[in-house]
């Protein structure tokens, strides 16, 4: 089962945060996570595995500050020693900067590069955020497997139609270039063939004109 929940930035635009149910489908979560997807956790205390599933294109730099005090607060109150006390940290970072190795418990990640880990403090829990939060909430049995290759599918058709297009427009492109190479190379014949006509001509009436002299 994954919770998922709606929130929306003060510029405007809905975003969906989710969470797995337990340790074993954060596993899940952290195996068949989208390049979108940001990870939140209470830094150094045990807690939820809440994910902010972000636009195509967009980063952490594009997380505004309601929607980042939305995932933490989820953070806190979705953490049982976290709930309880003030002034803690929620660390957060790019899904694809999470690292997971066969010698790490179930629902244990690591981090690839550390300088890309960010931190927020937390003074106290939020009840409005944490409540409004709630009101979105939706359970969902959800195979995340199949949904990540779904998407995979449908992007590597995409690109195949990208890839079909670019290369219609390149050889379209490569056609003009050869028919207006063509086009060039017939004028400029055209043009040396007049030449070679006039000084034809122009050497007929010089033979001419000397066959006149001759007669008289």
């Amino acid at each position: 089962m994954v919770f998922y929940f709606s929130t929306r930035s003060e510029s405007g635009g809905e975003l969906t945060i989710f969470m797995g149910l337990d340790k074993h489908e954060n596993e899940d979560l952290i195996k068949y996570g989208f390049p979108e997807d940001i990870w939140f956790h209470v830094d150094k205390m045990s807690s939820a595995h809440v994910y902010l599933r972000l636009r195509k294109g967009q980063t952490m730099d594009d997380i505004s500050e309601d929607v980042l005090q939305d995932c933490v607060q989820l953070v806190k109150a979705n953490s049982i020693q976290g709930n309880k006390v003030n002034n803690i940290d929620v660390v957060y970072t790019p899904w694809s900067n999470l690292k997971k190795t066969a010698s790490m418990d179930v629902g244990q990640v690591g981090f690839h590069n550390t300088k890309m880990v960010r931190t927020v403090r937390v003074d106290k829990r939020n009840n409005d955020i944490v409540n409004r939060l709630n009101k979105t909430k939706v359970e969902r049995k959800t195979d995340l497997k199949a949904e990540r290759e779904a998407v995979d599918a449908a992007e590597r058709t995409e690109k195949k139609h990208q890839q079909r297009d670019k290369k219609r427009h390149e050889d379209l492109e490569r056609l003009e270039k050869e028919k207006q190479a063509e086009l060039r190379s017939y004028k400029g014949l055209m043009v040396s063939e007049n030449m070679t006509s006039n000084k034809q001509i122009a050497s007929g009436n010089k033979s001419m004109q000397e066959m006149e002299e001759d007669f008289m």
